[in-house]
């Protein structure tokens, strides 16, 4: 029996991870112009209403996707059969729009971040943490 198609499914929400991406590319991307934010480390359940880029100036992090999401990066041995990804200082991570997890926060972060709204008039959500 073949699986119907989900219209409105996270199964293919993916958090990318670019491990320590060069200056180059966060000049180009004008990390140091977004919004910088911090949190202390704890649990954290989230949803991300609009896409989220952010970079990792310090802490770590293991995000659990929730509801079918794929636990997906685009660096080698950064997910977990646990179904985990963990990312920390020093690496640029995408969360894609309508992802719900967990962020388990082990070190305190700090972090530039922006949010892609999908229309001019959505105003994006304040950070998480």
């Amino acid at each position: 029996m073949a699986a119907e198609p989900k219209s409105d499914s996270t199964a293919n929400l993916r958090i990318t991870v670019e491990r320590n991406p060069s200056e180059s590319r966060l000049s180009e991307l004008g990390i140091k112009s977004w919004p910088k934010w911090g949190c202390s480390p704890g649990k954290y359940q989230l949803k991300f209403e609009e896409r989220e880029t952010c970079y990792l100036v310090k802490g770590k992090v293991r995000a659990y996707p929730r509801g079918g999401a794929s636990a997906a990066v685009a660096a080698p041995s950064s997910s977990s059969d646990d179904g985990y990804v963990e990312f920390g200082a020093g690496d640029l991570v995408i969360i894609p729009k309508g992802l719900s997890c967990t962020w388990d926060v082990s070190l305190p972060v700090d972090k530039y971040y922006k949010f892609d709204a999908s229309s001019p008039s959505s105003s994006p959500p304040p950070p998480f943490c």
